[in-house]
């Protein structure tokens, strides 16, 4: 089996597939996104299968496309990063699941989207519909702040900042949501992620422990992973008291250093390569 890893740089999630790749005996090159020029009608290489670990959402798509163009296997595919990257689509494909989700609008206007934050109530959150770590989210806790934040995306005037995705708050219980790894149709471990801050992304210093998959994290898990395609995805939960487990995104590249240490489960990497 030919097998080639595409990649941005070497992280530690990195370094950890490859250990396993050497350990199990698995010959593999890398691609590195950099080198790379890609030819529409010329296949560049022949791989059976690519791993893709690229960190740039639309680099990753475009070469996806490409790889699927050339008949070569990809993990994740190229609808699933599509899906994954957009947290609209995201929200679509869980919706027509019937996965539960935190209550969601959407809007394209400067005055409508004063609407839809008030139609959800405050406090809100804004995300940008394609975004990681946690970044240019903004928890609106007021008709002010709010005016002030979508002042800001209309003068910025990127076509990114021009859908308004507008999230009700969901208050995480002890500080923590979940975040869960699923492999094909298994769910391998999860974790708590906790910080004395809104966001609790590990990217943005939320500190990670072990969570037992319970049979309905499992259930909601698999069904979330399901909904987006399948694949290598990684799942965040919110608790709530009265409506059980929420997704509120899937994570189609996702980092898994901290999922090592804290479950004592088997990690990622080694379940990544024998699925």
């Amino acid at each position: 089996m030919r097998l080639a890893v595409y990649l941005s740089r070497m992280r530690a999630e990195e370094k950890l597939l490859f250990e396993e790749f050497r350990r199990r005996g698995l010959a593999y090159d890398r691609i590195n996104e950099r080198e790379l020029i890609m030819d529409f009608e010329h296949k560049a290489f022949d791989y059976d299968a690519i791993l893709e670990r690229c960190i740039g959402h639309y680099r990753s798509l475009n070469a996806l496309r490409l790889f699927e163009l050339w008949g070569i296997q990809t993990v994740n595919t190229y609808h699933v990063a599509e899906t994954c990257g957009n947290k609209i689509l995201t929200q679509a494909a869980l919706t027509a699941a019937g996965v539960p989700q935190p209550k969601t609008l959407i809007a394209f206007d400067a005055d409508t989207v004063l609407q839809a934050i008030e139609q959800i109530g405050y406090p809100a959150v804004l995300k940008p519909p394609v975004g990681s770590w946690g970044r240019l989210i903004s928890r609106v806790d007021s008709r002010i702040a709010a005016e002030a934040i979508i002042e800001h995306k209309d003068v910025l005037g990127s076509y990114a900042h021009a859908t308004y995705y507008i999230q009700e708050y969901i208050v995480k219980p002890g500080g923590c949501d979940i975040r869960s790894f699923v492999v094909g149709d298994e769910t391998i471990c999860a974790i708590y992620r906790t910080s004395d801050h809104w966001i609790t992304n590990t990217a943005r210093g939320g500190k990670a422990s072990n969570c037992p998959v319970t049979p309905e994290i499992d259930r909601l898990s698999r069904a979330a992973a399901r909904a987006v395609g399948g694949g290598v995805v990684a799942i965040d939960i919110f608790e709530t008291p009265d409506r059980g487990l929420l997704v509120n995104e899937v994570n189609y590249g996702m980092e898994f250093r901290n999922s090592i240490d804290t479950t004592g489960a088997t990690s990622p990497a080694k379940s990544w390569t024998t699925w």
